[in-house]
């Protein structure tokens, strides 16, 4: 699918401010979503569109399918993760050139880019308070940046390619975790390894830090011990959970603390309840391997996942099958996601060299 890299007209690029200012006039008198005028499906009506938390009561104004942009560095190369700034005015991507590259948040235009690790990056994550961001790439190695992306520190972790990291509530630990096979605690500030978890037999692909206890979720290549959940403090793993058949890709606590969301190999996405144990829903829609998956910021019940065909499909918990569906929004693996802190935008980084922006559709789209 060929894409013009010119911006397209879009509720979202071209009235983002007009659309928070019109959310903030409606807080004032509005009591409920029941005094909100309604939007009629014409194109005369885009700039009476609010942001998406003012929806909250209909998670579809948040999806996403509408192509926006497209940003190729000078240098092409995959773009193995990205991250929105914690104020959404840019989009941080890491690439496997070891380079960072800054995107404008509401034009999507290059601003610039920094050489930040000498091997493929492989994750970025911001803390809670939004001072501080760590990289980790491919030799083992995790940078601390601060939000002016003035890097403070860096030190070897692992001794192989480390594939994921978090935060913990406090921002004063982080776990990662690395094809070494362990999933390691770290306290932030002295740079000191706390704790080694181990219990996967094979790579451990990614790790997620409960939003408000000490309980870890990794998931691995290791057929028999997909995932597991950590105790943190201690260091003993508390549950394996078997749900997949193959590798698990990507996993990502919810805001509410009762759910996390699972990617993998085998074509599936699954959303686990904690409370129970076990599975809640399983979300089958993907033609080949989940490789990404973010929840959506504002809609609790609303995630989307990226495949290695290239697809982004858009779920929500409690329906059936996906609400909607992207094919071909790439050409190649779709290695990370995000949605901007606002959740009107969605940024996807690809093996096929491109990042690119994707938006809501405007009243009358078909």
């Amino acid at each position: 699918m060929k894409i013009n890299n010119a911006t397209r007209t879009s509720v979202d690029v071209l009235s983002i401010n007009s659309a928070i200012s019109i959310y903030l006039s409606n807080r004032i008198w509005q009591r409920s979503w029941k005094d909100r005028h309604f939007v009629q499906p014409a194109f005369i009506y885009s700039p009476q569109v609010s942001m998406p938390v003012e929806y909250i009561e209909n998670p579809t104004n948040a999806i996403a399918t509408k192509f926006c942009r497209q940003s190729v560095n000078k240098f092409r190369c995959p773009i193995f993760s990205l991250s929105w700034t914690p104020d959404g005015k840019r989009l941080v991507t890491g690439a496997s050139s070891g380079e960072f590259t800054l995107w404008n948040g509401i034009q999507f235009n290059f601003e610039t880019i920094l050489q930040a690790h000498d091997g493929p990056i492989r994750a970025i994550r911001w803390s809670h308070d939004d001072q501080w961001m760590i990289s980790v790439d491919h030799n083992g190695f995790i940078k601390y940046w601060q939000n002016n992306m003035n890097n403070v520190k860096m030190f070897q972790a692992h001794k192989d390619v480390v594939r994921d990291v978090a935060f913990s509530p406090t921002n004063s630990k982080f776990a990662s975790c690395s094809d070494d096979g362990t999933v390691r605690v770290w306290d932030f500030f002295r740079m000191h390894e706390e704790r080694i978890l181990r219990g996967h037999g094979s790579d451990v692909k990614c790790v997620d830090w409960h939003p408000t206890m000490s309980l870890l979720v990794s998931g691995s290549k290791d057929s028999q011990q997909p995932m597991k959940l950590w105790d943190a403090r201690t260091g003993k793993a508390l549950a394996t959970l078997h749900g997949h058949k193959n590798t698990v890709l990507k996993t990502r606590w919810n805001k509410n603390g009762n759910w996390f969301l699972t990617a993998s190999r085998d074509h599936l996405c699954k959303v686990w309840d904690i409370r129970k144990m076990s599975e809640l829903q399983t979300m089958r829609g993907h033609r080949k391997e989940v490789h990404s998956a973010a929840w959506h910021p504002i809609h609790e019940s609303m995630f989307s996942s990226g495949g290695t065909d290239g697809s982004i499909y858009y779920w929500m918990v409690g329906t059936d099958r996906e609400i909607a569906c992207t094919e071909e929004a790439h050409e190649n693996i779709i290695w990370d996601m995000d949605w901007h802190p606002l959740g009107h935008v969605l940024a996807t980084g690809s093996n096929d060299h491109n990042t690119k922006f994707w938006t809501r559709n405007k009243p009358g789209d078909q």
